[in-house]
């Protein structure tokens, strides 16, 4: 099977860079990660790179008169380490249409909520205050709104009486380290379709998987 090259974006300390890793290493996921990429010249995930012998480039977006350029910068040390999809592994910048249109339906993010609900920053925190059950993480393709792009793949964690937002935050990043890799393994196998529906989100399709969820745990 073809091994596809990942381009991953990050700008904290890694973790789902790490689950991705260890997801090829544990030969789960045929992948190589071709290179790690921050807005952040201190985030832990450039080490966890670095110490694997990835290439890693640190772009500081503050650098750069408006967002659509320092996508532009993005798009070309992705393009220069022949990355075919770009992973957002807690990257906390909003893509325009710059960097989508050079990899369309190519960019994947992971986030902390069960999209539609609780999008943008402090999900969990979000879905404390609502009062919900059930939480958990969503991957996404991304488009150019707000976390509004056509979901893969989700995994459902219970909210305990006894939460707060950092063990919330921790029991949903367990679900996301498993849910990721196994959505880009879907990618690398070729099995997901995104259709077009007038009026609604896009529908993502995955060949030979009846539901594209992680039970509550």
């Amino acid at each position: 099977m073809a091994v596809i090259a990942l381009g991953v974006l990050v700008s904290g300390s890694g973790t789902n860079l790490q689950a991705i890793l260890d997801a090829i290493d544990a030969g789960k996921l045929d992948a190589k990660v071709a290179v790690v990429v921050s807005n952040v010249a201190g985030a832990g995930a450039l080490e966890r790179a670095t110490s694997r012998g990835i290439p890693t480039r640190v772009i500081d977006h503050r650098g750069f008169a408006d967002r659509a350029a320092f996508d532009a910068a993005l798009v070309a040390e992705l393009r220069a380490y022949g990355s075919q999809y770009v992973v957002l592994a807690g990257f906390m910048r909003i893509l325009t249409k710059t960097l989508l249109d050079a990899f369309p339906a190519r960019v994947v993010n992971v986030h902390p909520a069960l999209l539609p609900a609780f999008p943008g920053v402090d999900a969990q925190e979000q879905a404390l205050r609502y009062g919900v059950r059930i939480a958990g993480c969503s991957v996404h393709f991304v488009d150019a709104g707000t976390d509004t792009g056509p979901i893969i793949a989700q995994a459902a964690v219970p909210v305990l009486e006894t939460d707060d937002t950092a063990s919330l935050r921790s029991r949903i990043l367990e679900k996301e380290h498993e849910l990721l890799p196994r959505v880009l393994q879907w990618l690398a196998e070729g099995r997901v379709t995104v259709e077009a529906r007038e009026g609604a989100r896009p529908l993502v399709r995955i060949a030979g998987v009846a539901c594209a969820s992680l039970g509550t745990t």
